[in-house]
């Protein structure tokens, strides 16, 4: 395989996807799960814990073994990490054993979290060949799998599918078109970069960048919007708007939707508006669907008002991870910074609001979301390349 630009972003595109069906395929069986390992509400919080736990460590390391290994490197022991963890998750379950299971799901958080930096450090570099958007669309194959793996686990859950079985056939039928894209990606991207930055003493230090650090403030209200709704919609609409579980699920699922159709449509009007106007009318209508969810009482608005929600925080995250890369000296370097702080946000935000919600109600604890989201909205035009921080 030749390591062209469209052929990289195919494979990287499959990356993505192979990672949403990944998490999909636990994330909407932790009922199963749980049943089969015959534990408490807070003893499977301690094994979910587990999986933070790995992809932060992963997130942390990851920009550090970029700069050492490069990116194809730490994409492929990212993918292999990620796929082997949902293979012992399987093996645990099979036989039982918690530890097995604690221990699979925090291999596969190590293996996301050291992977998707160095995806979308390749996704940035993509674009800077092929000199138009990218990762916007590479971010809908991560949100297309989660939409997939979500029905897919919907339709096993309905038929008792041994929850075992799932994750590990998942984890089997996607390992060779996984291995069959790492051919598409070349060696040695991002590996010295920052010695080369190191090396450049006229050059002020990335965390001086004012411009860098408002696009890492928009990454970071439109990650805690995401990883919120993916850990806390169903809930939200079984607890505070009185819908059963099966249609709590069907709304996250409707979410996870708009967020694939938002992304996929990215290009579309980044072609044709700036990619300012683009986040700022995302962000505005990701502050009307979380600011419908908190006060609206009538449960079919705050249901309809998800829609808004997935819509409005798909295209925040993908062009302020490209913006961070046109925007300055060392892309590579930049590309990490804000990547990090949007998983940071992802994987730390939620947990916090549900001690918050202990407090508040998860409705109102969600202010901090709308209040982050407003926040990005304001800050949209410091996603504009070459434009100085202050006109932000």
């Amino acid at each position: 395989m030749t390591d062209s630009p469209l052929q990289r972003r195919r494979a990287l595109f499959l990356f993505f996807l192979v990672t949403g069906l990944a998490v999909a395929s636990w994330v909407t069986r932790t009922p199963a799960i749980r049943d089969q390992l015959e534990v408490t509400l807070s003893e499977m919080g301690l094994i979910l814990l587990s999986i933070s736990i790995g992809a932060m460590t992963g997130i942390l390391s990851s920009g550090k073994l970029v700069e050492r290994l490069g990116t194809k490197a730490v994409i492929t022991a990212g993918m292999l990490m990620m796929l082997s963890g949902l293979l012992l998750l399987g093996a645990g379950l099979s036989c039982k054993l918690v530890p097995g299971v604690a221990a699979g799901l925090m291999l596969f958080g190590l293996g996301i979290g050291v992977g998707e930096i160095a995806l979308n450090v390749e996704g940035a570099e993509v674009e800077r060949i092929m000199r138009k958007p990218a990762l916007s669309n590479l971010h809908a194959g991560f949100s297309l799998g989660t939409f997939i793996g979500g029905l897919i686990g919907i339709g096993l859950s309905s038929i008792a599918f041994p929850v075992s079985w799932h994750v590990t056939l998942t984890a089997l039928a996607t390992l060779p078109p996984t291995l069959w894209a790492l051919r598409a990606i070349p060696p040695g991207l991002g590996q010295h970069s920052a010695c080369t930055q190191a090396a450049d003493t006229r050059k002020p230090s990335i965390w001086q960048d004012k411009q860098l650090l408002c696009i890492g403030l928009i990454v970071l209200g439109m990650a805690l919007a995401e990883g919120s709704a993916t850990d806390w919609i169903p809930l939200l609409m079984v607890d505070d708007h009185g819908f059963d579980a099966a249609t709590g699920s069907m709304i996250y699922t409707g979410f996870a939707g708009m967020m694939a159709l938002g992304r996929f449509s990215g290009d579309f009007f980044l072609a044709r508006f700036s990619r300012a106007s683009v986040v700022r009318t995302s962000a505005l209508l990701g502050v009307i669907g979380i600011g419908l969810v908190i006060f609206a009482d009538h449960p079919y608005l705050a249901a309809t008002a998800v829609l808004f929600w997935g819509l409005g925080t798909s295209l925040g995250f993908p062009l302020a991870i490209s913006a961070a890369g046109d925007t300055g000296n060392n892309p590579v370097a930049r590309v990490g910074l804000v990547a990090t702080a949007g998983y940071v946000a992802f994987l730390v935000g939620p947990p916090l609001l549900g001690f918050l919600g202990e407090h508040f109600t998860l409705r109102y604890a969600l202010l901090v979301v709308l209040f982050f989201v407003g926040l990005a909205f304001i800050l949209a035009p410091a996603v504009t390349p070459g434009k100085h921080s202050h006109h932000a």
